[in-house]
């Protein structure tokens, strides 16, 4: 065993191309990544939390989106937006061309904050190498920023979604496109301002598609 040891040392070192790592299947390091954050206790939202929310969708999806964290009803059913907000990000996507299952969902944190509270710093530094773990398996061709908190803890910035939706952005090379939380949408209190943040949400919607080869 040791000189067969020492022979792939060497075949190494002198660069054998067959000897080359081949890519962890994205499936199998997603639930890796998951088994981790349901292990999780770096910060304090592990201990009111009912459920972890690690995400969901295809491991090898063209859009990525994100949100800043779960809110009650994803806490008990352990999934992200799958509440009010869920079921018209839900008819979005569905409006894109794909589904739930095509794309993936997740979030900056993967635990509920108390009272739907944004998420403090130091919740977001011990939270946030998990979504660059699944950014990095995923390679999604585009991620989708779902509001100001999800835009400005992913870019580590200070940006007003008002001003900033829709135009375009980086993370690791990968672009990103913010646009408003389907919750923004839902708290309109008239129609006209209902009806107008829903069409903004789809032109910027039009952008992601183009940048995933679908418009």
């Amino acid at each position: 065993m040791s000189e067969l040891k020492e022979i792939l040392k060497f075949y190494r070192e002198i660069g054998a191309s067959f000897l080359e790592h081949h890519r962890e299947d994205p499936l199998t390091a997603l639930k890796e990544v998951s088994s981790e954050i349901h292990k999780c206790t770096k910060c304090p939202l592990h201990q009111k939390k009912k459920n972890y929310v690690p995400g969901e969708g295809s491991p090898e999806p063209d859009i990525m989106f994100i949100g800043e964290g779960p809110g009650e009803t994803e806490d008990n059913f352990g999934r992200p937006f799958v509440g009010n907000a869920g079921q018209l990000l839900d008819k979005i996507i569905e409006k894109m061309g794909y589904s739930r299952e095509t794309v993936f969902i997740g979030n900056i944190v993967k635990c509920r904050p108390p009272g739907n509270r944004d998420p403090e710093p130091g919740e977001v530094a011990a939270c946030k190498p998990y979504l660059e773990k699944q950014v990095a398996i995923l390679k999604p061709r585009v991620i989708v920023c779902l509001g100001r908190v999800a835009l400005n803890n992913l870019l580590g910035q200070e940006l007003s979604i008002t001003n900033e939706r829709g135009k375009l952005f980086y993370f690791n090379d990968i672009p990103v496109i913010p646009t408003y939380h389907p919750a923004y949408i839902l708290r309109q209190k008239t129609k006209e301002a209902a009806s107008k943040a829903k069409w903004d949400t789809w032109n910027d919607m039009l952008k992601v598609l183009e940048i995933a080869g679908k418009s």
